[in-house]
């Protein structure tokens, strides 16, 4: 029960990467909120949820997480219903529009940014006063593909991601003083109804090296939900603190064992976003006499 006692926020949690995630929670004691713009599908993973732990444990309110006002019910309603929020995951998000940058619905390209980035700014910026309030709080977000490669046709996505992954390293020493521990959390190739957007959308749209990747992907089952909502619990742990402004990866890195290496991550830049220069690749051209 690595997280009893603990209370947590999980937005997009109805289906997919946040219902594996509030399933974990719940499973390690948690109580959880959580939210996501379907009504429907939100009943039924409130219900799936209660099977697993005492209904005590389980809520549940449908929320736009781009909307100002609604976020803000959503952390307020949380604090009531819970009685304290611990953990915040902005799980909650979309590709958005697909296509060449000056084709696109314009509206559907900045809906992508609002979900995406600011619906995690929203969050964060809605929870940080109680978090600052008890000096204590984890903030989890979840990056993507995009943060740390182009995505052609979903430069939305792409942007937004990589966007979210710098805000939270900036974050993160904005309150370090505060013991809040923000970080990302980058889940691998996963197969949800994103997958399946992109397959639907075929390679005119995103591309054929990305829609070949997809199916590729498809076929061969993608990368488990639960290794990317291990890490997820794991950032929500006593084990983690101290661990803030990184991006860290659920496949690659060997985040079980950070703690022993805490002095190296708080003193350099390993996990974070940077400039790549030509010393990096072994060309010495880029010097400067």
């Amino acid at each position: 029960m690595k997280l009893k006692n603990t209370c947590a926020i999980i937005t997009g949690a109805n289906r997919g990467l946040g219902f594996e995630i509030a399933k974990h929670y719940v499973l390690e004691g948690a109580k959880v909120t959580i939210c996501g713009r379907d009504a429907i599908k939100l009943a039924d993973a409130h219900h799936e949820l209660e099977k697993l732990t005492h209904a005590s444990n389980v809520f549940s309110l449908p929320v736009d997480a781009s909307l100002p006002d609604q976020v803000d019910n959503l952390v307020k309603t949380a604090l009531s219903q819970m009685g304290n929020v611990d953990v915040v995951v902005a799980n909650a998000g979309v590709y958005g529009t697909k296509g060449p940058i000056e084709e696109i619905d314009w509206q559907e390209w900045s809906d992508a940014i609002d979900i995406n980035l600011k619906g995690a700014v929203l969050l964060t910026r809605s929870v940080l006063p109680h978090f600052k309030h008890k000096k204590k709080g984890k903030i989890i977000f979840i990056s993507g593909g995009g943060a740390t490669k182009p995505l052609p046709y979903l430069s939305a996505y792409a942007a937004s991601k990589a966007a979210l992954v710098r805000f939270c390293e900036t974050i993160a020493e904005e309150v370090i003083d505060y013991g809040i521990d923000v970080n990302a959390v980058a889940p691998g190739r996963l197969n949800t109804r994103l997958l399946d957007e992109i397959i639907a959308a075929g390679p005119e749209k995103v591309g054929k090296v990305f829609y070949d990747q997809s199916l590729k992907q498809k076929q061969d089952g993608g990368d488990p939900l639960n290794k990317a909502a291990e890490l997820i619990v794991y950032l929500a742990t006593k084990a983690s603190d101290g661990i803030t402004g990184k991006l860290i990866s659920a496949l690659w890195d060997p985040w079980q064992n950070l703690p022993d290496y805490l002095n190296d991550l708080k003193k350099t830049d390993i996990y974070t976003l940077r400039r790549i220069v030509p010393s990096d690749r072994g060309k010495m051209w880029g010097d400067v006499e």
